[in-house]
């Protein structure tokens, strides 16, 4: 019988804290949150495992619930209050949009991927103030914003104009960009109309797909 619970303990101690991690509110959220619900029957043992697992449910390939620290990171970095109203790209099965609807006022969890969709609809169920959108990630959920921070749950190799224009003047929006050793974390904020951005640590999580430059003709 697996002791989840001591198995929590011990990725805060040894993951989370160890990669200064000091917000209360987000460590309190990750000891919190049973990790172990957002991932496949088949993977449940290694839900605490220092790595990300992929997302397979309903024939979904290449998603994945990211490595615990680097989240906590993030979310660090997002300085989230519970005033604010979130919007989570890329949601997956839940469990960051859970770690969200502890942090802050109200989440829209945007998924993209039907199975995975459902999946955190019944895995938020009780969490009274998330809503689970489908649609293009690329695209957001303009219908409900503006947003106080909009959260990409994934790599990145670049963010479109049409999620920054879903930002309240003061929003942050946090993202990794690049992949693999040349990503970065970076915290985008708008003010008065401008965006602008800021590289805050070397990060790798696992890539969202889409999310690619155009490609440029060149002579």
């Amino acid at each position: 019988m697996i002791d989840y619970e001591a198995q929590r303990v011990k990725m805060v101690d040894n993951q989370v804290r160890t990669v200064d991690v000091t917000s209360h509110s987000v460590l309190s959220a990750f000891l919190t949150v049973p990790r172990e619900n957002f991932v496949p029957d088949s993977a449940k043992a290694l839900a605490y495992v220092d790595t990300a697992i992929e997302l397979k449910i309903g024939g979904s390939t290449g998603r994945y619930l990211q490595d615990a620290s680097p989240i906590a990171k993030l979310l660090q970095l997002a300085a989230i209050s519970k005033e604010d109203k979130v919007l989570e790209i890329g949601a997956g099965t839940g469990y960051i949009s859970t770690l969200l609807s502890l942090l802050a006022g109200s989440v829209v969890a945007l998924e993209s991927d039907a199975a995975l969709a459902e999946a955190a609809k019944a895995n938020l169920a009780g969490s009274a103030n998330v809503k689970v959108v489908s649609g293009d990630l690329e695209k957001g959920a303009a219908a409900d914003g503006p947003f106080d921070l909009i959260f990409i749950d994934g790599a990145v190799e670049t963010v479109p104009d049409s999620l920054f224009g879903q930002l309240k003047d003061g929003g942050r929006l946090v993202a990794v960009v690049g992949y693999g050793n040349a990503s970065r974390a970076h915290l985008f904020v708008k003010e008065r109309g401008v965006v602008s951005a800021a590289p805050e640590f070397n990060t790798a999580v696992k890539p969202l797909p889409g999310f690619r430059k155009a490609v440029e003709f060149q002579f």
